[in-house]
């Protein structure tokens, strides 16, 4: 329990751990509670926890309590009714940008001193919603997209970011940092971005929900992406309902990302998301178990039985259990070179990096060939003899979308088609369902949705989740599963955090 208070409010008991967009609003509604004691509250554990779990790469404290001092004198007015997400702290992931102090970094400190001319099309909409941006998460440098080996969760900015159930066991990447702070409670919401995993693994192993939504529901305008085909920004929160509130604020046209938000704006439902947190939505539901290549677990394990027990509640909940089903080209899928999916993401995110920088109003780098030669004379900041960075040197040598690139797209449109797409129909599905963040590939190459939501945790205390994934625009459906799924196990326990002191 800690102590919040601010401006005019005495101080009052309020339990942030665990704390929720509602319970939040409950307390402010109660006079409990202020929006400048609830941002002192997450700056205070921050400061605590983050020396050991490096999840927060910069802060921005004045301009936090500057914007949460505007959403009291809001709440003290009445003159106009509050907007949904009104006085809720968020961390950012650090390859968004937001006008102001912070850096937009992707990890990397060749990009430490780029400022944008304006907020990143999500960052726009938070505000707008009433968020308060307390900073930006730690991720894996550049998404994960540097170069092979290199550790999950590390940039040279943010360090190594730990995982708060076990230090030793990965966070997973690249929306790590976002992860870690959501899992540890050191804000009340976060967002990600998931090229390929970048959402749905971390979540998995820090036992949060994460939602990759559909490629274009939300803007990518303001980020740092690999792949316009693939590349989606999201929530990562404690709770399904938590998560479903902030990507009702977060999706919607944008003119800088037109093509994509306007081609998936026909998907969001009328009334918003929130009407799909219907605690009986398994009911009816067809769920596609994919058994091969998926759910391989030694026999005896806490995995398999947890698993086990869990379809045994969702089939009394409702759910028709389509059991046993298989993906065709599941190991070209899994494979990036095969699949042609490495060779799009090398030539997408030059064109898309490139064009990031072009747009900032100030940047110490302007191109991906700047930041290849300032990570060459700055090498032991960036362990270039441990790391490289293969990568981006393969990026630069492409030449836009070629013949190599149009094959590719082919290639990842017949796999599209020919798998989950057929599967889906072939066998009415709602939604099919994963462990962890195993059907990864499998969603981003189609720019399908997921939902990734606590399932257990190992024998070793590491956590593990289920997913739930469909066709582009099922978000609707998904909600319906996973919050029901979520009503009816409570799994997630918050981290012991022995290895920190609060």
């Amino acid at each position: 329990m800690l102590l919040a208070g601010g401006g005019e409010a005495t101080a009052a008991a309020f339990e942030l751990e665990e704390a929720t967009i509602d319970s939040i609003h409950r307390a402010f509604g109660a006079g409990e509670l202020t929006c400048r004691g609830l941002v002192e509250l997450y700056l205070r554990r921050i400061a605590s926890l983050d020396p050991a779990l490096h999840a927060v790469i910069e802060l921005d404290p004045d301009g936090a309590l500057a914007a949460a001092d505007r959403a009291d004198a809001a709440a003290r007015s009445r003159s106009s009714a509050l907007p949904p997400l009104h006085g809720i702290p968020v961390l950012l992931k650090d390859n968004i940008a937001a006008a102001g102090p912070l850096n937009a970094t992707a990890g990397s400190l060749a990009m430490v001193g780029s400022r944008p001319e304006r907020d990143a099309g999500v960052v726009e909409r938070l505000r707008n919603a009433g968020a308060v941006l307390l900073g930006t998460a730690s991720l894996s440098e550049w998404c994960n997209f540097r170069g092979p080996g290199i550790p999950a969760g590390w940039s040279p900015r943010g360090g190594q970011g730990k995982n708060p159930y076990v230090p030793s066991a990965t966070p997973c990447s690249s929306s790590s940092g976002s992860a870690i702070a959501a899992a540890a409670n050191m804000a009340a919401m976060t967002i990600g971005t998931e090229t390929d995993g970048s959402i749905m693994c971390p979540s998995s192993y820090n036992s949060v929900v994460g939602i990759k939504p559909t490629v274009g529901l939300t803007s990518r305008a303001g980020v740092i992406i690999i792949s316009p085909r693939m590349d989606t920004v999201g929530p990562i929160t404690r709770t399904v309902s938590d998560a479903v509130c902030v990507l009702e604020a977060i999706v919607g046209y944008d003119d800088r990302d037109a093509e994509a938000t306007r081609k998936a704006s026909q998907y969001i439902p009328e009334g918003g998301y929130r009407q799909f947190l219907n605690i009986d939505g398994l009911r009816s539901k067809r769920l596609g178990i994919l058994r091969k290549d998926f759910f391989r677990f030694p026999s005896g394990s806490v995995q398999e039985k947890v698993f086990s027990d869990h379809f045994d509640i969702m089939s009394k909940m409702g759910a028709i259990l389509v059991d046993n089903l298989e993906i065709p080209s599941m190991n070209v899928i899994n494979d990036a070179v095969q699949s042609g999916e490495r060779a799009l993401m090398l030539a997408e995110f030059k064109l898309s990096l490139n064009s990031y920088l072009s747009e900032l109003a100030t940047s110490p780098v302007r191109s991906l060939s700047d930041i290849i030669n300032f990570n060459n004379k700055h090498p032991i900041e960036e362990r270039m003899a441990e790391f490289g960075q293969d990568y981006l040197i393969q990026s630069e040598a492409t030449n836009g979308i070629g013949r190599t690139e149009e094959r590719a797209i082919a290639r990842l449109n017949k796999l599209c088609k020919r798998g989950l797409g057929k599967v889906m129909q072939d066998n009415q599905l709602d939604a099919i369902v994963a462990p962890g963040a195993s059907a990864h590939s499998l969603l981003a190459i189609g720019g399908y949705p997921a939902i990734t939501i606590p399932a257990g945790y190992a024998s070793n205390g590491v956590p593990f989740a289920i997913c739930f994934g469909g066709l582009k625009g099922s978000e609707p459906k998904l909600i319906e599963v996973a919050y029901s799924f979520e009503q009816a196990t409570k799994v997630r326990k918050p981290p012991s955090l022995q290895h920190s002191v609060i």
